[in-house]
């Protein structure tokens, strides 16, 4: 049995090789998310990792994790120089070096653009020449010399590179202090750590009393210090004996502990990417399983008389299953084996792309024994779990049944299927009702397992419904294309359980593609309609590069004629009830006046240091006006009172609003996110917007919008999400066009017979290939139909969901929808396009006395 299903493989390398590209695809895009990602931690590792001293001693975070895993501004909490003194006397301690750092200082290049990449921070240090705990060099100077004085800079070699400018030069820098604008003569280039990455971040070295200028307004203190051991220290008794000596607020940890922290958070941050690739990884296999589904399923029955000979030669059943399971592991092996190496190639690609954008990763990739192991057990397992049914099928048939050309299905096994894809449609609507209009928590999630229950029961469901919509998506074949059409049309139909697998696979991708749109277009209706409805303010200015920005420029536009009011707009992470948010600070009233702030209960005065909760925080954690959560920042930690409620809204995020007084005593650095710019009646817009862009002209980390271009902006960020989610569906979709390819093809080999005689009665090749073609179409419609109805359902329902979150808005591109369609065509089309040449140019002799 062995040897004949080897030889059975091997005849039928083609057919079996397409079921495996669908393998290759799903298995790729999960080795490429775990290889991406392990490279990412690796990068990030090589940057923070073994770099930190014997011991640090450091302002005290409430929780560390919480805080350098999420967007961190920093702490303005300092360590005295007397303390760093009193730390280099103690024993077992051989040096104690105060360290400043601040992730706000951008370095401009020589056309005055930043160098960081969107999201990346500017950081700059103060320069000093103590070890890492394993005694290499944080920074390595390799040209030029050190920042000795003041106006003196030294960066990092990958951001000297980009920028253009040579040692000697004056580099122009956008920080967000006092004075937003610094410049400084370039002394020096380094090298950062081993490997120079650091991430499309910049690096800008000064000397101690320049930093101290620049970032601690001239006191003469630190961020944090770096305390070396002597050889003979025990460094958790050295952690210890400076504890000791520290005050509240302050904590001595060993560089080990600090990577540990490190990486921990790295992982942290880096699971939410590597989930979110693998979902789309997960929706491809699941696609893939409807491909190598209806292939074997073809394959058994083509080879019913094969087999039926096996068992009349005395091949039990579990042998013929077994036999057809030996040829899906093969595939599994060859598909993860191809998957595996493609795999390595999207992840190098992703490097690339990301790289473009500023994400410069270390060099090679990280490959790691489970990931090859996890690719090895996704396809081989997915491939026999598709293979398992079409096994069993054939090992059922009777050997004298076998004989026949056509192998039906037996009738238990369809009335199964109805009954357990109907209870499943019915679970799964019950579940999204539930979801929609019942008091319950998580709403989100029971409507998406709801969704998900529709899914799976509709495609059992297929084909049975795939019948009544062909008839109608096909009926018009035989009045335009005659007989020709007519055949297309029954050939569609004639096997409703091949057409529907067919069809389902593409059903998911399109599905996915449809509710995906209308949640996108109900995101941008959303935001649209709030900013309308919700922003008073004339102009916006905002950050350019995502971190915020100097408070002075708030000030600098205050004073610009035909401005009346300015309104900041901080935020900051931090901790409420021991739960992570992001705490939005501004003054309500003067908020009031530039957006809509609705206040449902109680007041809006957070002077005194209260605490502003949404409706929906206030419901879900059972809090109101009066009560007290913990609040936690850097440098504080004390109870707060509920002063009032707010309504929801798309401008306000979080769930906390906070005075900018509060968190500056938090040690929270006040930069700003956004400013709301309020015009004197009568003033120019235009004219303003002009002026208040000559202020900032020599800052172009941020940008002056009016409100229609604020809301382009929006628009622009939601719609690279969706096509970011396009191009990852984009792989089921392409297994599901793949899926039409391969049933086309195996549909003609199985009906060679049949086109051999349509030739001999006088059927053109042409007419031929058009049969195909139009079968083809009718299925990509049929696929499309379906997705694009149960995408309405799924998107509809997503939305209502998450109506009260701000997405309160339904709107139904139904032109997108349409295109949609249309695509289906065509990709129908396509897919023909080798089926049908490889029909119409078979001998019709040899077709004819084909068995």
């Amino acid at each position: 049995m062995i040897r004949a299903t080897l030889k059975s493989l091997a005849a039928r390398k083609l057919r079996l090789a397409m079921s495996a590209f669908a393998i290759v695809l799903g298995v790729a895009f999960v080795v490429g998310s775990y290889v991406f990602t392990d490279t990412i931690d690796k990068t990030f590792e090589d940057i923070f990792g073994g770099l930190s001293s014997d011991v640090v001693v450091r302002p005290e975070l409430p929780v560390e994790a919480d805080f350098v895993s999420g967007f961190n501004p920093g702490t303005t909490t300092t360590i005295p120089a007397e303390l760093v003194d009193r730390i280099a006397e103690l024993p077992g301690v051989e040096r104690a070096d105060g360290e400043i750092e601040n992730q706000s200082m951008f370095v401009l290049d020589t056309d005055g653009e930043p160098v960081t990449s969107q999201g990346a921070p500017g950081i700059a240090v103060n320069w000093h020449d103590g070890p890492s705990a394993d005694g290499s060099q944080v920074l390595e100077l390799i040209d030029g010399r050190v920042p000795e004085g003041e106006g003196e800079v030294a960066l990092d070699d990958r951001t000297f590179d980009e920028a253009g400018y040579a040692i000697g030069d004056t580099v122009r820098f956008v920080s967000t202090g006092d004075t937003p604008q610094v410049s400084a003569e370039l002394v020096g280039v380094m090298r950062f750590g081993e490997s120079g990455s650091l991430a499309g971040a910049s690096l800008s070295v000064f000397d101690t009393q320049t930093a101290q200028e620049l970032f601690l307004d001239g006191e003469n203190a630190y961020t944090r210090v770096a305390v070396t051991t002597t050889d003979d220290a025990d460094t958790e008794q050295v952690r210890d004996e400076i504890a000791g000596i520290l005050p509240d607020g302050f904590e001595s940890i060993t560089g080990a502990e600090v990577d540990e922290e490190t990486a921990t958070a790295i992982e942290e941050g880096l699971s939410f990417f590597n989930t979110f690739l693998l979902v789309f990884a997960a929706i491809a296999l699941f696609v893939g399983v409807f491909l190598i589904l209806n292939t074997f399923s073809i394959l058994v029955a083509q080879r019913s008389q094969e087999m039926a000979l096996l068992r009349a030669l005395g091949a039990e059943r579990r042998q013929v299953t077994r036999s057809v399971l030996v040829e899906a592991f093969i595939v599994g092996i060859v598909g993860s084996t191809a998957g595996l190496a493609l795999g390595i190639g999207v992840a190098q690609l992703l490097k690339v792309v990301f790289g473009a954008f500023g994400l410069e990763l270390g060099e090679g990739l990280v490959v790691q024994a489970r990931t090859v192991l996890v690719g090895y057990v996704v396809g081989v397992l997915v491939t026999m779990i598709a293979a398992f049914v079409p096994a069993r099928r054939a090992a059922r048939v009777p050997p004298v049944a076998a004989m026949r050309d056509d192998v039906v299905l037996p009738e238990s096994s369809r009335h199964t299927r109805t009954g357990f894809g109907s209870a499943l449609v019915l679970v799964g609507a019950a579940a999204m009702l539930i979801g929609l209009f019942a008091d319950v928590g998580r709403a989100a999630l029971i409507v998406g397992v709801g969704i998900l229950a529709v899914f799976v029961g509709v495609a059992m469901l297929a084909p049975i419904i795939s019948v009544p919509v062909i008839r109608v998506l096909a009926g018009w074949y035989p009045s335009v294309f005659g007989t020709v059409g007519r055949l297309a049309r029954e050939n569609a139909l004639r096997n409703p359980r091949r057409t529907a697998a067919t069809a389902s696979a593409l059903m998911i991708g399109m599905a996915l593609v449809a509710a995906i749109s209308i949640i996108g277009a109900s995101a941008n209706e959303s935001v649209d309609r709030a900013l309308d409805d919700g922003v008073r303010a004339e102009l916006v200015v905002s950050n350019a590069v995502g971190q915020p920005f100097s408070p002075a420029i708030a000030t600098a536009a205050a004073q610009v004629d035909g401005v009346a009011q300015t309104v900041s707009v901080r935020a900051a992470p931090g901790l409420v009830n021991g739960e992570t948010t992001y705490l939005q600070a501004f003054d309500p009233e003067a908020f009031d006046q530039a957006a809509k702030l609705d206040i449902v209960s109680g007041s809006g005065d957070i002077d005194d240091g209260g605490v502003l909760v949404s409706e929906e925080t206030a419901e879900a954690e059972g809090l109101g006006v009066g009560d007290s959560v913990q609040l936690t920042l850097p440098s504080l930690d004390e109870p707060v009172e509920i002063v009032g409620v707010y309504a929801e809204s798309p401008l306000l995020f979080g769930g906390y609003i906070t005075s900018q007084r509060t968190l500056e005593n938090g040690g929270v650095p006040p930069v700003d996110s956004l400013v709301y710019i309020v015009l004197e009646d009568g003033a120019d817009v235009s004219a303003v917007q002009d002026e208040l862009n000559e202020v900032t002209a020599d800052i172009p980390t941020v940008t002056v919008q009016d409100q229609q271009e604020y809301k382009q902006q929006s628009r622009d960020q939601v719609n690279q999400l969706l096509f970011l989610v396009y191009a990852l569906l984009g792989l089921a979709v392409l297994i599901a066009v793949l899926g039409i390819v391969n049933t086309l093809a195996l549909s003609v080999m199985e009906r060679t017979r049949e086109v051999g005689l349509l030739r001999a009665v006088g059927m053109s090749r042409r007419q031929l290939r058009t049969t195909v073609r139009l079968e083809s179409v009718a299925i990509a419609v049929l696929g499309a139909v379906l997705g694009i109805a149960l995408g309405l359902v799924f998107g509809v329902a997503l939305q209502q969901a998450v109506a009260d979150e701000g997405l309160d808005i339904l709107a139904v591109p139904g032109g997108r929808l349409a295109v949609f369609v249309v695509l289906a065509a065509v990709v129908g089309v396509l897919a023909a396009v080798w089926p049908a040449r490889r029909a119409a140019k078979l001998d019709i002799l040899r077709a004819i006395t084909t068995e």
